[in-house]
């Protein structure tokens, strides 16, 4: 099995043309031709992900978030690039259309939050949002502890008063979506990275808004992901890398 069998399968799951025009997918690092026998799936290609992949002879990390984003002015020892070059590791990395793509972050949040009833929906910039729909009406104190219970980590939250039984949803950085959210008639968006002046807006437009954190809004599909590659790839030994230095009090 290759990296590029590899991809060509993630490919079919997530076409990379669906990604939005700022991003940088696919094979990022590597070999296409390299043969794989282990891979390592993260959320992030960090140390801790390429030291798993280097003690576990993997010699393929594929990630969620773009191993290389912005332009490389240097490749020095101890980078990350550097690391994985030097090691013969390749890396694929699926971002925002991994996001939208059926069983991709955004479900996989639904999913984890036990939100059964979702639909995806098209925002104003063309990126598809998920809109949930709850059996009854919570407060948004409760929805965010559920959303603690889930998830992990902590919540931050602005409430609107209001009773909440719609709810857009946006793995990551989905603050920008509040107008949308209220356009559709949502009564909330769980989303992260959550500025303040959108917490500002959201009360102005009467919405209830939920940050429960970058990662831990998109570590969700790391297992379910790992999960579909070993069943497809059932040659190739696929581990996952859940590490993050993010700490709470």
């Amino acid at each position: 099995m290759t990296v590029k069998d590899i991809f060509d399968f993630l490919n079919g799951l997530a076409p990379v043309n669906t990604a939005c025009d700022f991003d940088n997918v696919g094979i990022l690092v590597g070999d296409p031709s390299a043969e794989v026998s282990g891979a390592v799936v993260a959320l992030d290609c960090t140390a801790s992900a390429v030291k798993t992949a280097r003690d576990n002879n993997c010699g393929l990390i594929i990630t969620h978030h773009p191993v290389i984003f912005d332009p490389l002015k240097t490749v020095l020892a101890g980078s990350t690039v550097f690391e994985l070059i030097k090691n013969g590791i390749s890396v694929i990395s699926m971002h925002t259309n991994l996001d939208i793509a059926v069983s991709g972050v955004n479900d996989c949040l639904c999913h984890a939050l036990e939100f059964d009833n979702f639909e995806k929906r098209p925002a104003s910039d063309g990126y598809l949002l998920n809109f949930a729909e709850l059996d009854a009406p919570v407060s948004a104190e409760k929805l965010a502890r559920h959303i603690k219970e889930k998830l992990g980590g902590s919540v931050k939250f602005a409430d609107s008063g209001k009773s909440i039984k719609k709810i857009a949803l946006c793995s990551g950085s989905g603050g920008g979506y509040v107008f949308d959210t209220a356009v559709s008639g949502c009564d909330a968006l769980i989303t992260a990275d959550v500025k303040h002046n959108v917490f500002i807006d959201s009360e102005r437009l009467g919405i209830s808004v939920f940050d429960a954190g970058h990662f831990n809004t998109e570590d969700v599909v790391t297992e379910p992901l790992k999960n579909v590659l070993s069943q497809k790839f059932k040659d190739v030994c696929f581990i996952t890398d859940r590490t993050t230095g993010i700490k709470y009090v």
